[in-house]
């Protein structure tokens, strides 16, 4: 049995190359919208998205996100949008939350024809005394986890086909 949403699943890759051109407020509405849209822990909604798209801002949480690694490539693969996903570190599920919203945002925008990838380390960032600077910065008050970054934009190249899915991966009891 498949219907478009499953579809979306099955197709849905990340995406590591990106075209320089940003993507339209339409579709970013739409991202959004869905990212707003994914279940949290008692509906309490403790997750929070940020838009960067300036090339700045880009520039300073690439860096950022470099650093943590120890490397100094583009981790956002030169995506030109960046949502970074934060959660309310006092919320029972707030990673969880957030990984929600991250799963909505990627598949809303493989739905659109839009890549996406998600972007570890988000949380080594916002622990930092830049990236809770950011966020005063941003007008964002409290206790926040960096739960990840969704990078959005055009895909420069065709994803590469599913690896198939492992033998063991579901167990029947």
């Amino acid at each position: 049995m498949t219907n478009e949403t499953l579809q979306t699943i099955h197709s849905r890759r990340s995406c590591r190359a990106y075209k320089p051109q940003q993507i339209t407020d339409a579709e970013l509405d739409a991202v959004l919208e869905a990212g707003t849209y994914a279940a949290s822990a008692m509906g309490r909604q403790s997750a929070k998205i940020v838009v960067v798209q300036d090339a700045a801002t880009r520039a300073q949480l690439t860096r950022m996100n470099a650093a943590v690694m120890g490397a100094d490539s583009d981790p956002m693969y030169g995506a030109p949008t960046i949502l970074v996903v934060l959660a309310d570190a006092h919320a029972n599920c707030a990673v969880q939350d957030g990984s929600l919203v991250m799963g909505n945002l990627m598949l809303a925008a493989a739905s659109l024809g839009l890549g996406s990838c998600w972007i570890n380390r988000a949380r080594e960032e916002f622990d930092s005394a830049e990236g809770k600077a950011l966020l005063k910065k941003w007008g964002i008050e409290g206790d926040w986890i960096g739960v990840g970054h969704c990078i959005l934009g055009y895909p420069a190249a065709e994803p590469k086909p599913a690896a198939p899915r492992k033998p063991d991966y579901i167990v029947r009891v």
